[in-house]
């Protein structure tokens, strides 16, 4: 069973994901709803993969993402980013921050789960 944190403010999406990817396969949710919570989490938890919403208040995604890159207990989580945020500036600076994939909001489930078994396979089975 893969573990995967999910880190986005909006709690309706998250339990959409959550409720939709535990049932699709073989993965257990968590989830934070802020930036803080967020890290706190993936140094406890260890999660196989994040996702990561960008527009978040107080702390967004690409600080979190930057941290988790650089803290060695979480540097090497595969990171997809989740996020409605379009721009190609914000697609920059979330590949500069290493993640692995960029997914649009909203969301097909189906491609979701599809896009992170492909980060799985990408990264060696994990």
């Amino acid at each position: 069973m893969k573990n995967i944190l999910i880190i986005d403010d909006e709690e309706r999406i998250c339990d959409v994901v959550k409720q939709g990817l535990e049932k699709m396969g073989d993965f257990k949710v968590s989830v934070a709803n802020n930036g803080k919570e967020g890290i706190k989490m993936a140094k406890n938890l260890k999660p196989d993969l994040v996702l990561l919403d960008i527009r978040m208040p107080g702390m967004d995604g690409i600080e979190v993402l930057n941290i988790l890159k650089k803290e060695e207990s979480t540097m090497a989580i595969p990171v997809v980013m989740l996020t409605a945020v379009l721009d190609s500036a914000t697609k920059i600076k979330c590949s500069v921050g290493y993640d692995d994939l960029y997914i649009e909001k909203p969301v097909d489930l189906i491609v979701l789960k599809e896009k992170i078994e492909e980060v799985f396979k990408m990264r060696g089975g994990m």
